[in-house]
């Protein structure tokens, strides 16, 4: 069997690097992928005959688009836009839009591939797709921001809709982005459906949406420990990020009985060895979601806490590390940091945080190591909830929504167990997260023959 696989993902790598020339992030989560799902396509070779996993990895559909927009200076900028329709063999392409100065087709389209596994995990019927620009909505006025988006939205709009495509929030899209595209989508299809999905409380939103992937991680995060009989409890726990799914990652790792010792933005990372409290963290989501300044400042309203410029927090002694912010932000040296300082637990909240030489060194020092596509589900998770509710124009308490959410966390896990649970008891979650993800939307593909 291993020579199989080596040959299969060497040969099958090789054609996709000759197709999708300088597309590394791409690359990289194809590989990843192939590399578990080798040994599964061995035993099942109708699958290789139908090339299935060829068809996975080439987008049904990718659109590319440029986005005018004019400054309050009265100056005109240009910005690419992308929406990469990766699959829809399980249901409407669903996925989130990424505003931020280094996206680019090869991001996308790992993001893409990425969210197909992601959405078939969570058991909902969601097919995955990912959009955005290479646009920063960082030092922009609220004004900028909005004919940023409307300009988006004036195209997107053509390619998206509930039964077709249903985008979300990412990286530089909150409440406010996701706000101003709605309303444009709302004004030129002159309809108000359920197509996009971080929507606002009083207009489609689901309770829970902004809380889901960080809790959602949590969770995750509460199972696998308990494979080891542990939990949060007692432990200390090092988080980057500091949007979104950093803030309510830490808010349940707390509540959760953790003690949180680090934030990061691009700029650097804050350690407050006091750990984070109630207070601090609600001055972390004014600071980051209503004044837009950096994590730096933390130190300037807690003087106890240090600030490391251009540092990421992979250093600081931790039981529990939760990368929650971008692609690749986590890499072999920083690994051996961790582990050397008794890390036992990783848990991804971003997509692909991890390059593929540190959890090389997480899976043989045989810790805790769960992959994005199964952790962060929960924010995708939520959304097909918030879709559900617009269908049937109905709204869910947030106490009922956090069961589901807690739910469908806990039969990933189950499914990761089932498939990537190693023959020493180790579990092996990329193993696990990518045959359980791979099966469900092959099996889907076979069904609906060579389209």
């Amino acid at each position: 069997m291993e020579e199989f696989v080596q040959k299969y993902v060497k040969s099958f790598m090789a054609e996709l690097e000759a197709k999708n020339p300088g597309e590394k992030e791409f690359h990289q989560a194809v590989k990843e992928v192939l590399e578990s799902v080798a040994p599964y396509l061995e035993q099942y070779p109708n699958l290789i005959e139908q090339k299935i996993m060829e068809r996975m990895v080439e987008p049904e559909r990718v659109i590319m688009f440029r986005v005018p927009w004019m400054d309050d200076k009265g100056e005109i900028h240009i910005n690419k836009g992308y929406r990469v329709q990766m699959n829809s063999a399980i249901g409407p392409y669903k996925g989130g839009i990424r505003f931020h100065s280094s996206v680019n087709l090869s991001i996308m389209k790992f993001l893409a591939f990425e969210q197909t596994f992601k959405n078939s995990l969570t058991t909902l019927p969601m097919g995955g797709a990912k959009g955005g620009s290479d646009f920063s909505p960082r030092g922009k006025s609220d004004a900028e921001v909005m004919r940023f988006c409307q300009s988006f939205m004036t195209e997107l709009q053509r390619h998206i809709g509930p039964d077709t495509d249903v985008p979300a929030g990412d990286i530089g899209v909150g409440g406010r982005e996701v706000g101003f595209m709605f309303g444009q989508y709302k004004r030129l299809r002159d309809e108000f459906t359920g197509t996009l999905t971080g929507k606002g409380q009083t207009w489609g939103g689901s309770l829970m949406r902004p809380e889901a992937t960080g809790y959602g991680a949590c969770y995750f995060a509460q199972s696998m420990l308990a494979t080891r009989g542990e939990s949060f409890e007692g432990k200390t726990v090092a988080i980057s990020g500091s949007g979104n799914v950093a803030q309510y990652a830490a808010q349940k790792a707390m509540r959760l009985g953790a003690k949180v010792v680090t934030l990061s933005d691009s700029n650097g990372f804050v350690y407050d060895p006091d750990g984070l409290t109630e207070e601090k963290l609600n001055y972390v989501f004014k600071l980051k979601n209503v004044i837009r300044g950096r994590i730096k400042e933390y130190v300037k309203q807690y003087p106890t806490a240090q600030y490391f410029e251009g540092k990421r927090p992979w250093s600081i002694k931790c039981d529990i590390a939760m990368p929650c912010a971008t692609q690749n932000e986590l890499n072999a040296e920083e690994a051996k940091m961790l582990l050397d300082n008794g890390c036992f637990c990783v848990t991804e909240g971003a997509n692909m945080p991890t390059t593929p030489e540190a959890i090389a060194l997480f899976q043989k020092a045989k810790i805790l190591y769960s992959p994005g596509k199964a952790s962060n589900a929960g924010g995708v998770a939520t959304s097909g909830l918030e879709m559900s509710q617009n269908s049937i124009r109905q709204k869910w308490t947030a106490e009922e929504v956090d069961n589901m959410l807690h739910r469908i966390m806990s039969d990933i896990h189950d499914a990761c167990l089932k498939y990537g649970t190693e023959p020493d008891g180790y579990i092996n979650y990329v193993k696990g997260a990518n045959i359980a993800g791979f099966i469900k939307v092959a099996n889907a593909m076979m069904d609906q023959g060579l389209v």
